[in-house]
């Protein structure tokens, strides 16, 4: 026989389903105990069954408390007070750990010794917390057993602290942008964006840009001002143009540096898909 002692009535709830969930080869007797809350029994203790129970203990953690452990991390390690910055950090944070994406993983992998996935990392705790043992406490557990996977969870909200950093950055590098192109005066009436590696820049006559035209153009303009550099070929080019009307072509709205060009320049940005793009001849001359 094998007894779990959970305290929580909504964790214990959230245990049983997920233990269902990895198993149907299981027969618990659930009751309720004065002292530790909720008591299961599991009758009969099969081969691979503390590992079942690990996993479901993992996933109630991960349902139940990462968040609040995230939040006591940002706070009592990092010293965050302010509430937006937190829920902002939190929420890069859960971006990082869940590593759903090539970006999140990316970060989450920044380190060579941080390639193992976490929810791996915190079954193997519970594991090794439950070998060799009739008795399982998932408070106790919870508050002695996962130092490791805690550090862990440090170095991600670190990640995060870093990545909230760097928009904050990019965000007060968009708003000095703003400000210094609605100070300026129109130069073009329209400019036709194609995108690519870097932009291809086309005039109100569909004629493509040559480099050495855009170059004159921003030579003319104290760029540095801004922190753009004189080989930034997408954003510069625009910033000295500062063109009433902006069209991009392409088949994607949310790549970066359209993304940029759309948050500094805002309503005078029009996105449109490259079938779309008026000036055919001269792109496929481009192309040859």
């Amino acid at each position: 026989m094998l007894t779990v002692y959970i305290e929580s009535e909504q964790e214990v709830i959230s245990f049983c389903e997920h233990l269902f969930r990895h198993t149907k080869d299981i027969e618990i007797n659930w009751k309720a105990n004065e002292e530790w809350g909720n008591e299961i029994h599991f009758e009969t203790v099969h081969a691979g069954l503390v590992d079942t129970i690990a996993k479901s203990m993992a996933d109630v953690f991960i349902i139940h408390r990462l968040g609040t452990m995230i939040k006591h991390i940002i706070e009592d390690f990092y010293y965050y007070s302010n509430s937006d910055e937190i829920e902002r950090i939190h929420d890069l944070t859960t971006w990082i750990y869940t590593g759903g994406d090539g970006d999140s993983l990316q970060l989450r992998n920044s380190k060579a010794d941080r390639t193992k996935n976490p929810n791996q990392l915190l079954s193997s705790l519970f594991i090794a917390s439950m070998k060799n043992t009739a008795v399982i406490h998932y408070e106790s557990i919870v508050t002695f057993r996962l130092k490791a996977f805690k550090d862990e969870l440090i170095h991600y909200v670190g990640i995060a602290i870093d990545e909230f950093k760097r928009e904050e950055d990019h965000q007060s590098f968009i708003n000095m942008l703003r400000e210094y192109i609605a100070k300026k005066e129109a130069l073009l009436p329209v400019i036709h964006i194609i995108q690519g590696n870097n932009f291809t820049f086309y005039k109100e006559s569909g004629k493509p840009f040559t480099n050495m035209e855009l170059r004159t153009l921003m030579q003319k303009e104290p760029l540095y001002i801004v922190g753009l550099d004189e080989n930034e070929m997408n954003l510069a080019p625009l910033v000295a143009m500062t063109p009433r009307k902006i069209k991009i072509y392409g088949d994607d709205p949310s790549e970066p540096k359209t993304l940029t060009v759309i948050n500094v320049f805002q309503e005078k940005v029009e996105f449109q898909a490259l079938r779309h793009f008026p000036f055919a001849y001269y792109l496929n001359h481009d192309k040859k």
